[in-house]
Parts: C-alpha cells; sequence; structure tokens
C-alpha cells in the first residue's frame, strides 16, 4: 500500500500522470519506488525533495556531514557500498545514518542488524554517497599506514624484494587510491630534515594531507620510481616517468617527476583521469556571447588560434574541447604535445620526445607531410617552432597552439618579439583567447556582505552592492571554495584589428581596439563573477589583480 502512496504524492504535485501512476505501481512488484520514479524522469534533486518531506527527513550534501571516524570502524566497506548507507553519529541510543532510498527495504535492515537502538534518517545523492565512503575507506588505509610509520620507523631497504613488502609500498598505493577519490589533480611529497610531508592539489590550492618520518622515505622513493620506470639508483639528478592504473574500472594515468634537494628527493605526481574528458563549453564557463565568438573562431578553414596564460589555467583543456567539436569523419586532426595529457578517439596524437629528437619543430615537420586539416601544437616554446605554426596558418591549415603571455594581446607582440614578421602573424591569426581559473565560493557557507567604499573602488562601483565571501564549513574542507571555473578574454581579429597587427601597433594599443570591437578584458569577465556570487572579491585581486 505504501507503494501507492509514496507515488500518489508525486502524482498530487503534478510530477506524474495518471497513467504513469498505475505503470510505476506495476514496476515497483521489481525496483523499489524510490528508483521507478527516477526511472519516469524526474530529477534526482526534485525526488530527494519530494520523498524527504513525505517521510520527514532532512536532505543533505554527504561532504557536508560531519562522520564520526570511531563509529565508521564497526561497519566494512563491502557492507557500506552493497547497502548503500553510511553512519554519521552515535548519540546515547541514537544513530544518525544517510541513506539515497528510503524505499529500499534492503537497506533500512542492514542498519537495523547492526544498531538495534533508535535511527535517524538523512536523505542524499546515491552517487555522492558512494563517493564519500570510497574516500573514507582510502583515508582509513592511508592513515592506518601513516600511524605504523610513526610507530615503527621501517629501515632503509636495499633488496627490491623487501622495498616490495614494506609498509612504504601500501603507504604509496592508499595514498593513490585517496588522491583518486578526493579528485586531486597533483600528489607532492617532500622530504625535510625530519619528516616527508603530503600535500594533495585540490582545486587549483596544495592542502596538507599528512607527515612520517624521514627515515621511511628511501623505501617510498624507491616504489615510485619502480611503479613510474625511473632509475632506482640515480639520485642526482631530475627524472620523470609515468605509469597507469584502473580503480573502479576507470583507467588513470600518473606523470611522475622527481627533483633532487638538499633533504632528499621531492616527487610530484601528476593525476589523469584517461577516459573522463567530455568538457563542454559550457562546463569550461564561457558565456553565451562568448559561445558565440568561438563559433565564428570554429568555423574558419584555416589560421590559427591561440590560447595563453599561466600554467594550470586550463588551457590544454579548452583546446581538446575544441578538437571534439571539429572531429569529424571528413577532417584528418594531427596533434604533438608534451605529454599526452588526454586520449581523444579519432585524433592522431603525438608525444614529443627529444632524447629520440622528436621536438616540436620536427615532429611538425613530418605532421605538415601528413595531409592534415588541423593541427594542435601543445605550446609554441621557441621561433623556429612559431614560424612552421605561422606558415602552416597561412598555407591552408587550422592551427591550434598555446603560449604563456598575460592577456590576448600580448600574444600578439610575443609572436613578433619571437622574429616573427608582422605581416605573417597579421595574416595568419584568427583569434586569441587568454585564460584564467576561479575557484567557486562554497553554496553552502558563502556569506553575503554589502560593499564598503573601498570595495566599491576596486569593483567600479557607484553605489554599494551585495556580494558574497567566503566563510569555511565541512563540505568545502574549510576553505570556503568548491570547484573551478574559467573566464575567459576572447580577441577576434578582424581587418581593422589586422591592419593595426601589420602596422605594429603598441600593446596598449591592440588591447584598447580589441575592446572597442566587443571583447571583454580578463578583470571585467571575472569582475561579473562576484557581483553574481560565484566568486569572491578576493579570489579576483589574487587571479587577475587590481586594474
Amino acid at each position: 500500500m505504501y507503494k501507492r502512496d509514496i507515488i500518489d504524492e508525486f502524482a498530487a504535485k503534478g510530477l506524474l500522470s495518471k497513467d504513469l501512476e498505475n505503470e510505476l505501481v506495476a514496476q515497483c512488484r521489481d525496483i523499489s519506488p524510490f528508483d521507478a520514479i527516477l526511472s519516469k524522469g524526474i530529477p534526482l534533486d526534485t525526488t530527494l525533495k519530494v520523498m524527504g518531506e513525505y517521510y520527514g527527513l532532512p536532505v543533505s550534501h554527504i561532504d557536508a556531514l560531519e562522520i564520526d571516524r570511531k563509529l565508521l570502524e564497526k561497519f566494512s566497506k563491502i557492507n557500506l557500498e552493497k547497502n548503500k548507507f553510511l553512519p554519521i553519529s552515535l548519540v546515547g541510543n541514537v544513530m544518525t545514518v544517510a541513506l539515497c532510498d528510503p524505499t529500499d527495504f534492503i537497506s533500512l535492515s542492514s542498519v537495523k542488524a547492526v544498531h538495534h537502538g533508535k535511527v535517524k534518517y538523512i536523505l542524499v545523492d546515491e552517487a555522492q554517497l558512494m563517493s564519500r565512503i570510497k574516500r573514507l575507506a582510502a583515508a582509513t588505509s592511508a592513515q592506518n599506514v601513516i600511524s605504523d610509520l610513526n610507530d615503527t620507523v621501517a629501515e632503509e631497504h636495499t633488496e627490491t624484494a623487501e622495498i616490495l613488502n614494506s609498509p612504504a609500498v601500501v603507504l604509496v598505493d592508499s595514498l593513490i587510491k585517496e588522491a583518486i577519490s578526493l579528485k586531486a589533480s597533483d600528489i607532492h611529497i617532500e622530504p625535510f630534515e625530519k619528516t616527508v610531508r603530503v600535500r594533495y592539489r585540490l582545486d587549483g590550492a596544495l592542502r596538507d594531507r599528512a607527515e612520517f618520518p624521514v627515515d621511511s622515505y628511501p623505501a617510498v622513493c624507491a616504489r615510485l620510481k619502480i611503479l613510474s620506470g625511473i632509475n632506482i639508483a640515480e639520485k642526482r639528478i631530475p627524472q620523470d616517468g609515468h605509469f597507469s592504473i584502473t580503480a573502479d574500472n576507470i583507467e588513470y594515468d600518473f606523470r611522475v617527476s622527481s627533483l633532487p634537494t638538499v633533504n632528499g628527493e621531492k616527487f610530484v605526481v601528476r593525476i589523469l583521469d584517461k577516459s573522463s574528458f567530455g568538457f563542454t563549453r559550457k562546463e569550461l564557463g564561457f558565456t553565451k556571447d562568448e559561445n558565440e565568438v568561438v563559433d565564428k573562431i570554429l568555423a574558419h578553414p584555416h589560421g590559427i588560434v591561440l590560447l595563453t596564460g599561466p600554467t594550470g589555467c586550463g588551457k590544454t583543456t579548452t583546446l581538446y574541447s575544441f578538437l571534439r567539436e571539429l572531429n569529424k569523419e571528413e577532417v584528418n586532426i594531427v596533434t604533438v604535445e608534451d605529454p599526452v595529457e588526454y586520449t581523444l578517439h579519432g585524433i592522431n596524437q603525438t608525444q614529443i620526445n627529444p632524447k629520440a629528437n622528436l621536438t616540436f619543430a620536427n615532429v611538425l615537420r613530418s605532421i605538415l607531410r601528413q595531409d592534415p586539416n588541423i593541427v594542435m601544437i601543445g605550446e609554441i616554446r621557441d621561433e623556429e617552432t612559431a614560424q612552421i605554426a605561422i606558415r602552416a596558418a597561412i598555407t591552408g591549415h587550422l592551427v591550434f597552439s598555446t603560449l604563456h603571455t598575460n592577456d590576448a594581446p600580448g600574444s600578439i607582440v610575443r609572436l613578433m618579439d619571437m622574429g616573427i614578421e608582422s605581416y605573417l602573424v597579421a595574416d595568419a591569426i584568427v583569434a586569441v583567447i587568454a585564460q584564467r581559473l576561479v575557484k567557486k565560493l562554497c553554496p553552502h557557507c558563502k556569506r553575503k556582505v554589502t560593499t564598503d567604499a573601498a570595495q566599491m573602488a576596486m569593483l567600479k562601483l557607484d553605489s554599494p552592492a551585495e556580494i558574497y565571501e567566503p566563510c569555511g564549513c565541512r563540505y568545502c574542507n574549510g576553505t570556503g571554495y568548491k570547484g573551478r571555473t574559467a573566464v575567459h578574454e576572447i580577441m577576434y581579429v578582424d581587418d581593422e584589428l589586422r591592419l593595426a597587427i601589420n602596422n605594429r601597433a603598441y600593446h596598449e594599443d591592440l588591447q584598447a581596439l580589441a575592446v572597442k570591437k566587443g571583447m571583454t578584458p580578463l578583470w571585467d569577465a571575472c569582475r561579473k563573477l562576484v557581483l553574481d556570487g560565484t566568486t569572491s572579491l578576493a579570489e579576483l585581486i589574487s587571479i587577475i589583480g587590481e586594474e
């Protein structure tokens, strides 16, 4: 009877038709009402809200809940994943539990089988719940190994067999799994005089994870070197390596870099999810107006399109999203990269190898003999590569590449400083897109404030306005920010700008002319995100600065 009641609740709110009601009641013989309702296309957040109201249960984001780690020890990871629940806290005889389906009696019974007292339930998103369970398991494993290392300092190992059996091996594996679950982009392992520090890069910022005794570090170094194919005996020079693993049926690629320091070798491990690349322009932060300009840019049959900005601002990711759009049966796309970060089906990707004389310039010459329509060059680093790229653009190829400059007009000046004639730059350039990544305020704890006189001056406001500032909560790990978005400065080169480039106009003149033609400077693009509550004024100043 309860099945009909909950389905009637959705119908009463206008979410289900009469025909669907009867169909769902029949469907509930095989699956739970929750799953049956979701199967009809009703959004998950709406389903959780209605279910919460019907059963009198609160709805929350799982990362906003503080987990009692001691309580968690009573439950196995297999039990939590199989029955889809997570214990949150135990106060007296009352246990609070997060679960995703209040109509799943198997899940409810599995909780009662362990705790015979009163249970309070909180509804959460299933994907978020399962992700949190994996993260907690990985963190517990890593913490246990670190505790072992702190209690009993491992002796330095010299035999490979001993190294593979050491606690340090388990530590490296645990850190990798935890970093994956946290969606970290990098792991930093840094030796100091007495301890080794581990940090993860999350949303562009490094966060401390753990410390362990430096006496255990040789085994950790050996494990990383064995994994990534680095010379285990060489400690005096920087080395690079890589390895791949599969976790939860997802393949990850890891780029490992070692650097000798006064206290030993520092390692940075870059994490790449090889199967997850599927960003759309909207997900990358392009606005409606910007997309209209990008549509014009991508419609060009030849010319060069440059992305510019500092390291780590997402230039390559944006280029990949463009290539995915242009990847069609009748088009031959070839790339030369250092390294190939994501594998794109249907696109021919080449990684440079200076030891084999596969430089950007040498590979690019060979690529142009491969009958390409579109060429992507990971980075223009020198005059030779710039010359070949420009000439390829002029001779009928659409070329994409990156440069390191502060803004879009600066790329024009940089190319001419590299020795490219102004008339060649003017003829070849289609557009330059400058990009930055901006941290987004945590939606759970951001605080509304009214701008004071100094803030009004920075934001160029005539009257006070409401903006938001970071606070910090469990959901955002106390940082005040959760996730990032990109801001762009798109300089589309029309005839008037082409003439100015040909006449070797100064940077300031190119900037003014581009703004006159409709370009939104990076500062103004980020300012809009401050005023609409997406990011903070402090983030605007730290990323782009004050004008």
